[in-house]
């Protein structure tokens, strides 16, 4: 039998992927596999499809996206496992960074800092009709989109009319940034640490701080795959899990960062890696560190559970800013991609306790919390959202009609009807 190939980017949360295959936890669980090192979502998305990869470390909206007709591809795609919460942080130039402190020093000096500041400065570049903003994000239906958008129109910045938004692969985006092609990007590590440590960029505020221990990235294979090869993704799916739990461990993280130093995985220096992985992430060219122990969560509060709630978020910001031209059913599109009952099989034959429940109100925890499962309960995490924000999932229509800002094509009579 052929090992199967498994595509990943270049990232500190590539790290369950590299660690099963450099500590052997895939060929304990009876799997022969490859990882394979991408240059770009768009590439993984479009080798997936085409059966060049197996399985591939995917941003949590693609397979949304695709199964909601937005995002081209040849095969649906499925996921049974949560990668990582958190990871991302959005980083500024210099220079930019700057003229926020000018324009607005006391919107900059309390965490989480919004964009007021950086509003400030869109309106005086308006007044002197300046080119706008340029900030750089990783993939149209990239959560790093999502949290980007989110955190602009909370401090009343149109993303698409204030702003111009790009996209640019991660390992692209310190080199563009330095060579002043943007003026700041929304990314996941190492890459905010590099444009520090090289000088050229200070980082605003982190995913975690937008909103506690949100989706980041997932594990996904062909609907064909899964159905076809269900033992194969089993085991799959149980050696990810057993290398999260590993990798989640604090006193494992050194290891982490040396196995993902190794160019086949990232590439990028060891100490860099560490210390976001640590949870110390510096901010800004010799300024001060900012300690956040859950900057990479990759197990721990029910993180790798493929939670529905969070697919039905995905999916409703995809119709808040004008992605979906029509409204969907979005309990049923996440349910056919987002697969629970797959996760819980695994995680079961691990002896891990499993929600009970599919769906959670997202917002409403501002610190731990216990989550009844299966096999016992399960210590959780802050699910907050930096504007005090709640969502229902139940309600989608509801907390649309609540955002500052959306589609002025979105209508919302026809979504009710959709999603009774």
């Amino acid at each position: 039998m052929n090992p199967l190939r498994l595509g990943f980017i270049p990232l500190s949360d590539c790290a369950v992927l590299a660690v099963a295959e450099a500590t052997g936890t895939f060929r304990r669980h009876g799997i022969e596999a490859v990882l394979s090192r991408e240059v770009s979502w768009a590439n993984i998305r479009d080798r997936l499809a085409v059966g060049a990869l197996d399985g591939a470390q995917m941003l949590a909206g693609m397979p949304l996206a695709a199964a909601a007709g937005i995002d081209p591809v040849a095969e649906p795609t499925v996921t049974a496992l949560s990668l990582d919460l958190n990871g991302n942080a959005i980083t500024v130039s210099t220079e930019l960074w700057a003229r926020m402190v000018e324009a607005d020093p006391a919107a900059l000096a309390t965490r989480p800092i919004t964009a007021a500041a950086l509003r400030r400065v869109i309106d005086e570049d308006r007044r002197h009709h300046r080119s706008p903003i340029r900030l750089a994000m990783v993939y149209p239906f990239a959560t790093h989109n999502y949290e980007l958008r989110y955190w602009l129109a909370a401090a009343g910045v149109d993303p698409d009319r204030d702003v111009e938004l790009i996209v640019i692969p991660p390992p692209r985006m310190v080199e563009a940034l330095t060579r002043g092609g943007i003026d700041g990007f929304c990314v996941g590590e190492p890459w905010n640490s590099l444009a520090v440590e090289r000088g050229c960029g200070h980082v605003v505020v982190t995913k975690y701080e937008i909103w506690n221990n949100s989706p980041e990235k997932v594990f996904a294979v062909t609907r064909r795959f899964a159905e076809r090869e269900p033992e194969q993704h089993q085991a799959l799916l149980r050696a990810l899990l057993e290398a999260a739990a590993w990798v989640d461990a604090p006193e494992n993280r050194p290891a982490v960062a040396r196995i993902l130093a190794d160019p086949r995985y990232v590439g990028a220096d060891e100490a860099l890696l560490g210390a976001s992985l640590s949870g110390r992430l510096r901010l800004g060219p010799g300024g001060a560190t900012a300690t956040l122990p859950d900057f990479h969560v990759f197990h721990r509060y029910a993180a790798n559970f493929p939670w529905i709630s969070h697919g039905i978020w995905l999916l409703v910001q995809m119709l808040r800013w004008g992605q979906l031209a029509s409204p969907l059913d979005v309990l049923a599109t996440a349910r056919g991609v987002y697969r629970p009952e797959l996760f819980r099989a695994a995680a079961r034959s691990l002896g891990m306790p499993v929600p009970e429940i599919d769906l959670k109100t997202e917002g409403t925890h501002g610190a731990p919390w216990i989550l009844r499962g299966s096999e016992g309960s399960i210590e959780m995490g802050s699910d907050q959202f930096f504007d005090s924000r709640v969502f229902d999932p139940n309600d989608v229509v509801a907390y649309l009609a609540a955002c500052e800002i959306r589609s002025p094509q979105l209508d919302l009579a026809a979504l009710a009807a959709r999603n009774r």
